[in-house]
């Protein structure tokens, strides 16, 4: 039955695959898995890791005639489609396979960030945060943590898990709590993933599945809020009592804090001004563009990679002169993970193995069926949160949504929630499960604290069992 579909093309009609093939790089996919899980047993970074892998597969791909290449050229129609060469465009078959607008968040936002922090914009908001807080580390998580869901629910997750973070560290750091740094920084990387299910353009998921079901911006957000909200305060309390994140208990301790606090001068880091003010008037630009780069003329059309471009070349500007500092600190070892794994789980889709993934949740979906009460939509929900936690969580949630609506599912039924959760909430499971997480723990490394892959997963696993378990009661219980 499996070989029968793949070999006649798939999900997507596509040229025939066989079984064997698609196992073979099956197995590859794995073997990826296993290698970034024992990075620092074979003292290889993420980047090196995903760069073999890509090589292997891109060589393998093309040894199987999986890319189709005319005259030994990869070739890309551009509208008009035609067969004028003219429309026609020639390029190594990988570029198109790395998704450049996340490539470009990531470079831009970072960029953005460091060159902003200059101006002393992001030490002047930590330390207003810290002296709100009154010096209490559990205030300021809480602070931190819903800074964090309302960035991710509005930006993306990427581009808010480099703000906070950068505001974390400076935080800690004038509360000489630097010893809390891991439990902030894990929990928000959490928290990313969370305020990505708020509203129906938080993540691509959310917007592939609410056009196919046919759900409104107010229905999404008014049917996901009442779980974010609850999974929040759920991981921000279990995260304080795990990592000791405890309040200011004594009148003694609250003394010596208000003591601490009151030294505290938020124009200490501000050497000018000007750059101050450019820089806080450029932040909050950054923020409502990114916010409404979905609905901006023109814009919309360029993307929020374009946007996080943008922004980093006009700030730039004002510090043209040693722009190259900037440049060096930017994190190659994360750029080059991310596009050698586009890159493999492209190669992936054509040797039909998120097809064979497909193949199976399709099969549980007939669960609620077959079974009856909701067993489908809790499979499918904990079998999307373990593919998204290895696999690109877009293309998954795209077939996923196909099947759906190719079976007549309803737009109220709760299947298309259990995608939405599933391919969210995945992505807490594991570092390279979302892009947020991801750079949290580059963060992390930048700050010296020692993260693997499988340390992130056993600090992650109950986060994100808790928030899995509490969607599929959210699901079972609510909305059906």
């Amino acid at each position: 039955m499996i070989a029968s579909i793949l070999a006649s093309g798939g999900a997507h009609g596509e040229s025939a695959v066989p079984l064997s093939t698609t196992l073979l790089f099956t197995a590859l996919l794995v073997g990826l898995i296993v290698c970034l899980a024992l990075e620092e047993k074979i003292h290889a970074k993420k980047s090196v890791i995903a760069g073999v892998f890509a090589v292997a597969c891109l060589f393998l791909a093309n040894a199987f005639h999986l890319y189709a290449f005319v005259d030994h050229h990869y070739i890309i129609q551009l509208p008009p489609l035609s067969a004028d060469p003219a429309h026609m465009l020639e390029i190594p078959v990988y570029v198109p396979a790395i998704d450049w607008g996340v490539i470009a968040i990531i470079l831009g936002a970072s960029l953005f960030v460091d060159v902003t922090s200059k101006s002393g914009l992001f030490t002047w908001i930590a330390i207003k945060l810290t002296k709100s807080s009154k010096g209490d580390p559990r205030k300021l998580l809480w602070y931190y943590g819903l800074m964090t869901v309302l960035f991710s629910a509005v930006l993306n997750n990427v581009t808010a898990m480099i703000i906070v973070g950068s505001l974390t560290g400076v935080s800690l750091a004038k509360l000489k709590r630097k010893d809390l740094l891991l439990g902030f920084l894990l929990i928000e990387g959490l928290l990313t993933n969370i305020g990505g299910l708020l509203t129906l353009i938080s993540s691509v998921p959310n917007i592939i599945v609410g056009n196919a079901a046919g759900i409104s911006f107010a229905s999404f957000f008014i049917t996901a809020s009442p779980y974010v909200a609850v999974a929040t305060v759920l991981t921000i309390s279990m995260g304080a009592k795990r990592f000791g994140i405890a309040g200011l208990g004594s009148e003694a301790e609250r003394a010596e804090a208000a003591v601490l606090v009151a030294g505290f001068d938020e124009n200490d880091g501000v050497s000018s001004r000007g750059d101050f003010w450019f820089g806080a008037i450029m932040l909050v630009l950054f923020i409502g563009t990114m916010a409404t780069a979905s609905v901006l003329p023109v814009i919309r059309d360029l993307g929020m990679g374009y946007v996080a471009m943008a922004f980093a070349a006009i700030t730039l500007i004002r510090y043209k002169s040693i722009a190259d500092r900037f440049y060096q600190a930017i994190d190659w070892d994360l750029l080059g993970f991310f596009a050698a794994l586009f890159a493999i789980i492209n190669v992936m889709e054509h040797a039909r193995v998120l097809d064979l993934i497909g193949l199976g949740l399709g099969a549980i979906i007939g669960l609620d069926e077959s079974i009856g009460g909701g067993a489908g939509t809790g499979a499918v929900l904990v079998s999307a949160a373990a593919f998204s936690s290895v696999t690109d969580n877009i293309p998954l949630a795209a077939m996923l949504a196909n099947i759906l609506d190719a079976r007549g599912t309803p737009g109220t039924d709760p299947l298309w929630w259990s995608v939405v959760f599933g391919a969210n909430l995945g992505g807490n499971l594991t570092p390279i499960g979302s892009a947020s997480t991801l750079v949290a723990v580059t963060i992390i490394h930048k700050n010296e604290i020692k993260m693997s892959f499988t340390r992130f997963v056993g600090l992650a696993l109950p986060y994100a069992g808790m928030q899995i378990i509490l969607a599929l009661a959210y699901l079972l219980l609510v909305l059906r």
